[in-house]
């Protein structure tokens, strides 16, 4: 019963689209939920009075840098498909 073999057919390539644009990948509702928090969370550590100790500075890098990220992913947008050889 459980040595039953399933048969799974073989795909020789696997088409993915990339054609998403900038501003389409701007207007996602992942990209724009990910940038405002990040934003968020930069704007937060100022409301409680600004960097002051270690913690305070590595919040603010943390931030920072998922900010770049979402900033990263714009900038890499390419309107190619590309195809994947399995």
């Amino acid at each position: 019963m459980l040595t039953n073999e399933i048969e799974v057919p073989e795909i020789g390539q696997l088409r993915t689209n990339t054609t998403q644009t900038r501003l389409e990948k701007m207007m996602s509702f992942e990209w724009v939920g990910q940038t405002l928090a990040s934003l968020f969370w930069i704007i937060s550590v100022f409301a409680y009075g600004g960097p002051k100790g270690l913690g305070d500075w590595l919040q603010l890098m943390a931030a920072s840098s998922w900010m770049m990220s979402n900033v990263a992913t714009i900038l890499v947008v390419t309107p190619d498909a590309k195809v994947t050889e399995i």
